[in-house]
């Protein structure tokens, strides 16, 4: 399949979108049908799974000693709770 550029991929798929028919849209721009409705369902899926943004050192320092925090307050209940 030939490669197209992305911005006449996206203004073909807009334009279909806004109601003009696959069939003009490939005559106009000499792209044949099949390709059309490839980017038709191209365009639907997500192209990521919605991976959660990387978090910034701060963030995992904080975390770090929030957890560790926890750990030690746990730690001191379990020793406070065999004693008695």
């Amino acid at each position: 399949m030939k490669k197209y550029p992305a911005g006449i991929r996206e203004e073909v798929v807009s334009r279909i979108r806004a109601g003009e028919s696959q069939r003009a849209l490939s005559q106009e721009y000499g792209i044949s049908r099949w390709a059309i409705h490839c980017w038709l369902k191209e365009s639907v899926l997500p192209k990521t799974r919605g991976r959660k943004p990387a978090k910034t050192l701060a963030e995992y320092k904080y975390e770090n000693k929030r957890l560790k925090m926890e750990n030690e307050l746990l730690r001191d209940f379990l020793h406070s709770t065999e004693r008695k």
